[in-house]
């Protein structure tokens, strides 16, 4: 079992989803939400300007396609020098795309250890559990 999980995503009823499955499966202790990548920034500069690692996530859940500022800009500000203390995190892209340039860009990002389509699912998780 993780002790925190980040979700972001901007629809309202996956991060309810999430939020279920994930406390059904005993997969998480905490679970953190956002909804999108700038407010998932935030979150992780608190933790930076705090000093206070207990906030971090041993994973994220990562939505791409958000207002404001999406997944991709999310992981290309994630993977700079200001977060590299905090940027070990393991991500888990979870969308609803099936665009295969997607799923290939998603490689280039080293903590991106799986791409996986919406919704989440008890399996899926199970499936996780294996990786992290």
């Amino acid at each position: 079992m993780l002790d925190l999980i980040l979700c972001v995503d901007d629809d309202p009823i996956t991060l309810m989803l999430c939020k279920k499955v994930i406390t059904k499966t005993s997969f998480s202790n905490t679970i953190a939400t956002a909804k999108n990548g700038e407010e998932a920034l935030q979150y992780f500069n608190s933790i930076i300007d705090k000093n206070d690692e207990t906030k971090l996530p041993q994973l994220i859940f990562l939505d791409l396609n958000m207002p404001i500022m999406d997944g991709w800009e999310f992981l290309d500000n994630f993977s700079t020098n200001k977060y590299s203390s905090v940027n070990s995190t393991k991500i888990v892209v979870l969308s609803s795309t099936i665009d295969p340039e997607d799923f290939e860009k998603s490689k280039k990002y080293k903590m991106v250890i799986d791409f996986l389509s919406k919704p989440i699912t008890t399996n899926m998780l199970t499936y996780l559990e294996s990786k992290i």
